[in-house]
């Protein structure tokens, strides 16, 4: 295994940012679809979505609440990306080297710390903006409407709604995330020539891998988070625990696994955008700052 070098944050936050914004733009189709779908009520399949979305509000219907999700994201992936940088730095061996088990924790770190500073409010704001678009009459007029709309009705805990499984969903996605691109990305470095820098091909493979793998072990927490999120969860639901024994005695276990289609289309692209974009733009922030080994 090769040893760790650590990014200087700055640059990672860069190209964690960018990576970032790119990403969610690139595929919040499939992640609309996946919100509509994981509310309660009438279940209905992607495709139904896609084309009463298109019938009723146009292509544009499927990008409602499409920009707290960028802002999130990029936060999101600058605040992943540094924060898993610094904690596999923490973790590293005497000779540089990272463990899967050590990358594993360094992954849970970061998603916790990106879950508290950019993914709950993001995810609240967008998916409160999701939920309110399905209405006859929307209330919220965009991203700063909405969130100045939230915050004066329900309080800075109104966008931090559903904290607890947004924390453990983006542990258990950056844990398994980064430990599986880590560890496939060694095991083909293993086999190249010293020095010799992965394709964009190969790279994109290996973060799609890591996004497949991703999706079935955390779908739960996103369906609890998305119903925890919702409009109307302050009436529904106690708490997260709450929220998840009504859904399982009510709705079935099954329930747990809705939008899977969608999030799995949404994760695997991601995991190969995100990993690509971050790798290309350490490289050329790397070149520009005549830093690049």
């Amino acid at each position: 295994m090769a040893p760790f070098q650590k990014e200087k944050p700055l640059h990672s936050i860069l190209a964690g940012t960018t990576a970032g914004a790119i990403e969610a733009f690139a595929t919040y189709p499939t992640e609309f679809v996946k919100t509509r779908s994981q509310f309660d009520g009438k279940r209905e399949s992607p495709i139904t979505i896609i084309r009463e979305t298109l019938k009723t509000k146009g292509v544009f219907g499927l990008y409602s609440g499409c920009t707290a999700l960028i802002v999130g994201n990029a936060a999101k992936a600058g605040v992943r990306f540094v924060t898993y940088d610094h904690f596999k730095h923490l973790l590293a061996d005497s000779e540089g080297k990272v463990s899967a088990p050590r990358s594993l924790l360094a992954g849970l770190g970061a998603g916790m710390m990106e879950a508290i500073f950019a993914v709950t409010p993001s995810e609240t704001i967008k998916t409160k903006l999701i939920d309110d678009a399905k209405r006859p009459n929307p209330q919220y007029r965009g991203l700063l409407h909405g969130t100045a709309s939230i915050v004066r009705q329900e309080g800075i805990q109104g966008i931090y709604r559903g904290l607890f499984p947004v924390m453990m969903r983006q542990g258990a996605n950056s844990a398994v995330r980064f430990t599986t691109y880590s560890t496939l990305k060694q095991f083909v470095l293993g086999a190249a020539r010293p020095g010799q820098t992965l394709p964009t091909t190969i790279t994109f493979g290996i973060g799609a891998i890591a996004g497949l793998v991703t999706v079935y072990t955390t779908m739960p927490l996103d369906v609890i988070k998305t119903r925890m999120q919702s409009l109307g969860a302050r009436a529904q639901y106690k708490n997260s625990f709450h929220c998840a024994y009504r859904i399982f005695t009510e709705e079935g276990v099954f329930r747990f696994w809705t939008g899977t289609t969608p999030r799995l289309t949404r994760l695997v692209l991601s995991g190969g955008i995100t990993f690509t974009v971050y790798e290309n733009m350490i490289r050329l922030i790397g070149r520009i700052a005549g830093t690049e080994t």
